[in-house]
């Protein structure tokens, strides 16, 4: 089936990443991607060893290696500073660390280089106005007033994503957690070599991302879903911060630029029933957007488009393949979506969270083959 045409709706990891994996298979891909500067945040992202090992398949694994910092574990903190465990991390490829900090700039030019180089053709500013699956192929029409034809159309176009809505507008739609996630970059301190995670109702991490930057994360109950203005939101995180341990607390005095903080509210969907209709598709936060707990959201988008690749190029047919795509893929990421749902909500009712055990048992589970 290598000589198939296939459009992917959405420029972001999974949509990337799948451009790399169908290209390295011989099929014919192109990109269409919303946002025409085709921004991501600046902060960073923590990558677990099941992404190295998916990023050694897709032939990235030593550029994506070297755009980020890696290191072999967690060190798990009490609210308080005081240090209560070291998680070590599964490596899954000889040679390489079992997890990776890495910005998300930095990662895009990795994966948006290597997907054009693979063969895809890639065109921002651009969405699709109508689409049409005829059994045979999905014609498509575009927001530009181009028009194409496709054997395959891909939705990795997240967690508002306009194709799910155009194939299952009845599907169930994001679900806010009343939680949100602050984001800022901080020069690195020599002794983070390793994700620092505080346990306690915020859930507070550092995180490498290179020899000179790290991030701090912060998760924080936001009841009724605020929405903050630009202005002033560096003192909004250094407030949300207030009676951290010493050292969160010392960094806080340095959150002053309204521009560096990112601020996200915390949504998730699983969709339980079908991920594909005809010769269309989703895969990544379209199908299944988690929350960051695990750490897990942009590893199951990366493996969903290794398998689908893996699956697309074993079938003949393409409803096959599909199928074979969701029955390899829903599972994990169900476990992967109320696992991470289960300590956002902990952290919510004020319960008490073991997030040595929650990161142990989750390095045990992406350790399996996908």
């Amino acid at each position: 089936m290598n000589r198939c045409r296939i459009l992917i709706v959405g420029g972001g990891i999974g949509g990337l990443t799948s451009a790399i994996a169908l290209g390295r298979r011989g099929f014919e891909v192109a990109i269409i991607e919303r946002d025409p500067t085709w921004s991501v945040y600046g902060v960073g992202i923590i990558q677990q060893a099941n992404v190295i090992r998916a990023m050694a398949q897709l032939g990235v694994v030593e550029d994506y290696i070297h755009a980020g910092f890696g290191f072999d574990g967690v060190e798990i903190f009490a609210p308080d500073g005081r240090r209560l465990a070291a998680v070590q991390s599964p490596r899954l490829v000889e040679g390489y660390p079992a997890n990776v900090g890495i910005g998300r700039k930095a990662l895009q030019a990795v994966l948006s280089e290597r997907a054009r180089s693979s063969g895809a053709q890639i065109k921002l500013g651009v969405t699709v106005h109508a689409l049409e699956d005829d059994g045979e192929g999905v014609a498509v029409r575009f927001s530009d007033g181009g028009a194409d034809r496709y054997d395959l159309l891909i939705g990795a176009d997240g967690l508002y994503s306009q194709i799910r809505t155009i194939l299952f507008p009845d599907a169930s739609k994001p679900l806010f957690e009343n939680q949100g996630v602050w984001r800022y970059n901080f020069p690195r301190p020599a002794d983070v070599v390793c994700l620092h995670a505080y346990e306690g109702p915020r859930g507070i991490g550092l995180v490498p991302l290179s020899n000179d930057v790290m991030y701090m994360y912060l998760t924080t109950p936001e009841p009724g879903n605020p929405r903050y203005l630009r202005e002033g939101l560096a003192q909004t995180m250094r407030g949300k911060l207030a009676g951290a341990a010493p050292r969160i607390a010392a960094l806080a005095e340095a959150i002053t630029d309204d521009d560096g903080v990112v601020y996200k509210p915390l949504e998730s969907v699983f969709l339980d029933g079908p991920w594909y209709k005809g010769r269309c598709v989703l895969i990544g936060d379209a199908a299944h957007a988690t929350t960051p707990h695990l750490g897990q959201g942009a590893g199951m988008a990366i493996e969903d488009s290794l398998v689908l690749a893996d699956e697309l190029a074993r079938f003949d047919r393409i409803e096959d393949a599909l199928e074979a795509f969701q029955a390899r893929r829903q599972d994990r990421c169900r476990y992967i979506v109320e696992a991470s749902r289960a300590i956002c909500r902990a952290q919510v009712a004020g319960e008490p969270v073991d997030q040595a055990r929650a990161t142990g048992e989750m390095f045990k589970k992406v350790a399996e083959p996908i």
